[in-house]
């Protein structure tokens, strides 16, 4: 018996169109178009728009997952090779080196512009992912460190490969394009970010630093 591939073209063919234009702005007649379907198909299958919305996003996060999979990584491999290989993965998830650009932009639409989706989009892909990042910082922090440090450095890191994905015309304005092409390649700023997160991380680590107020811990200005 043959299965109905309808829900699959109509997600297929709803990807871009929400990437390009967000929720509100795409209409679900253009998606039943570019999916060649009825346009009771949407209702019939998800319910809604904004169901359809969702599972678009989702899918947008777990074809992503499938493209630029985390590496395995060998038994006992240091806490450094782990932190280098997440940042490298995470980063090439975000600037979309590989496979269609259309679920980068939507993702990160969704975490500009929050909708409906975006709890289940933390739940299922966000949260997991922010999961294995602390169980990374776990074996580079002191075991008193407490959590929300062990969260904030999560999210410093997080953020720097962000930066890269929201910010690159901007960054390529200020420091041009012949610096960009140079220096600016997916494995050159996962060696920098992880550089500069190990040498952060390393302060934490010094005696007293963890007990020490915030203006201890500065130089004198």
């Amino acid at each position: 018996m043959a299965t109905d591939d309808t829900p699959t073209r109509v997600l297929a063919a709803a990807g871009p169109v929400f990437a390009d234009k967000g929720f509100q702005a795409a209409t679900v007649r253009e998606i039943c178009q570019a999916a060649g379907v009825n346009l009771a198909s949407v209702n019939y299958h998800f319910r809604d728009k904004e169901r359809l919305y969702i599972e678009t996003v989702k899918r947008a996060a777990h074809l992503r997952e499938a493209q630029v999979p985390m590496p395995e990584l060998p038994p006992g491999a240091p806490p450094e090779v782990k932190l280098r290989l997440f940042i490298q993965t995470t980063l090439t998830r975000m600037m979309g080196d590989r496979g269609a650009p259309w679920q980068v932009r939507l993702m990160t639409r969704e975490v500009l512009h929050p909708s409906s989706a975006c709890e289940e989009l933390v739940r299922d892909y966000f949260r997991p992912h922010f999961d294995r990042l602390q169980a990374i910082l776990n074996e580079l922090l002191p075991p008193d460190a407490p959590l929300h440090l062990r969260h904030q450095i999560g999210f410093s890191i997080i953020g720097q490969c962000m930066h890269y994905r929201v910010a690159w015309h901007v960054m390529t304005l200020i420091v041009g394009a012949d610096e960009v092409a140079a220096h600016y390649s997916t494995d050159a700023l996962a060696e920098h970010i992880t550089q500069f997160s190990l040498a952060a991380l390393a302060q934490y680590r010094k005696p007293g630093s963890l007990t020490a107020a915030p203006s201890e811990s500065l130089p004198p200005l």
